[in-house]
């Protein structure tokens, strides 16, 4: 077995897939008896089917909410709000990766929670300036600045070629949620 390289994982983009794929990645660390820990930026107040299935994982696998869900959806949410809720899911973030618990941390949405200006640049490129050699982080969301594709070890696009949303075709359950 080789030495443990702690990457920084990217996956951005337009098309579906992003926090799935970041789920994959995690699910296949847990596979491997390594503990992950799930951050989500903008999710909250719903209940998706990965937080079902990660409860029933057991403690080598977190999950947490820490939004106020999307920033568009008429919540009863204000900007403020939002952005109280992303500074406290970024202070999770330092607090996670410095107390080294886990094995890979998954930001999910982060990169939303950057380009809805919810949290600054600089806060985010310090988190992955500081991240410990040994633990694999994963950030989500559209449209990754040039600063973190610069910082990251892997950048994966998911590119929408065809999506169900645009025949009138409503967010499925066990696909969207």
């Amino acid at each position: 077995m080789s030495e443990t390289k702690g990457l920084i994982l990217v996956f951005t983009g337009n098309g579906k897939g992003k926090t799935t794929a970041a789920l994959g990645m995690g699910l296949r660390a847990w596979g491997q008896g390594m503990r992950v820990l799930v951050l989500q930026f903008i999710k909250g107040g719903w209940r998706y089917g990965e937080l079902n299935a990660t409860e029933r994982l057991g403690g080598r696998f977190a999950i947490r909410q820490l939004g106020e869900g999307f920033t568009r959806a008429d919540n009863g949410k204000t900007m403020g709000d939002h952005r109280e809720a992303a500074r406290h899911a970024l202070e999770e973030a330092n607090k996670e990766i410095n107390a080294g618990n886990f094995d890979l941390i998954i930001l999910d949405e982060i990169l939303y929670a950057l380009k809805f200006g919810l949290i600054d640049m600089e806060e985010v490129l310090a988190l992955l300036d500081k991240k410990p050699p040994h633990l694999h982080l994963v950030l989500t969301g559209r449209d990754a600045p040039p600063e973190i594709i610069d910082r990251a070890d892997l950048v994966t696009e998911m590119r929408e070629i065809k999506h169900h949303y645009k025949k009138g075709i409503k967010a499925q359950r066990g696909v969207e949620f």
